[in-house]
């Protein structure tokens, strides 16, 4: 059985990390690079950069930054945010990033995610969703009947930042996703995000039956609330819990291991350099 994975999340506007609620309401965090070579000395499995504002506001990852990041971690490093081009993808993975994050583009330009599989291998593509959840009759349905929203549906795919709906249905957009080569999904639950009162666990049953790992993301308050999600994911995104100290990696690795959940040994990575 593959050991379940904490994973802390790097959300970076402006050069600084940064944290909300709901995707709003930001409150500086510290500077990526520190946070960064901290989470590989506690023991993260891995670790998630991702320029928030980057789509929103047409700009593209920073390179620069990007390696300095790299440069301090020797855990699998994902990088995100404002990915158009697949020679963008060459030149983040060029620069230290492992993976790749593609949000809006995969919904604006799914073929990219086949190219990029193709030409990358898909252990490098990671399609990350924002699922907003649906509250009575679905106001629009996408054209493509397939993955459209329905009277069934419970959330629909976020782009931009979360802030445009799209008529996809989370669940039918990750198997249409896998189906073009994506080898991971990060669904990041934004009705649950920053709010510190638990990941969407309905959500992520949802999607068991996937063919590809899936990490959980948006809601961890508790070290219980990461215990509840990796019964349900295969790994689980960390913020404001981390970057404020509220808790720890070894504390919640600790009460996993308890749990019977298979985690990796914080000097596994250590025995491999």
């Amino acid at each position: 059985m593959l050991s379940k994975r904490l994973i802390p999340c790097l959300d970076v506007s402006a050069g600084r990390v940064v944290k909300g609620t709901n995707f709003v309401g930001l409150v500086d965090a510290g500077d990526p690079v520190e946070l960064a070579k901290r989470y590989n000395e506690l023991g993260a499995d891995e670790l998630v950069f991702l320029d928030i504002s980057a789509t929103h506001e047409a700009k593209q990852v920073t390179l620069q930054l990007i390696e300095s990041v790299a440069k301090q971690v020797f855990i699998p490093f994902t990088v995100g945010g404002g990915i158009q081009h697949i020679e963008t993808i060459d030149a983040l993975l060029s620069h230290g990033a492992d993976k790749v994050s593609l949000n809006s583009i995969a919904v604006r330009n799914p073929s990219l995610i086949t190219q990029s599989s193709s030409r990358f291998g898909s252990q490098c593509v990671v399609v990350a969703i924002d699922a907003q959840r649906v509250s009575g009759e679905p106001h629009q349905r996408h054209l493509d009947s397939e993955i459209a929203l329905d009277s069934q549906s419970r959330y629909e795919v976020m782009i931009n930042g979360g802030r445009l709906g799209t008529g996809i249905d989370v669940v039918k957009w990750v198997s249409r996703m896998v189906q073009m080569g994506a080898g991971e999904i990060l669904v990041t639950a934004m009705h649950c995000d920053g709010t510190k009162q638990g990941y969407d666990i309905e959500l992520m049953q949802a999607l068991r039956g996937c063919s590809v790992p899936v990490i959980a993301s948006g809601g961890a308050g508790t070290i219980q609330h990461v215990v509840d999600a990796l019964q349900v994911s295969d790994a689980a995104l960390l913020a404001s819990v981390l970057h404020f100290g509220e808790l720890t990696i070894q504390d919640i690795r600790h009460a996993c291991q308890l749990a019977g959940l298979p985690m990796r040994d914080m000097h596994e990575w250590d025995s491999n350099l």
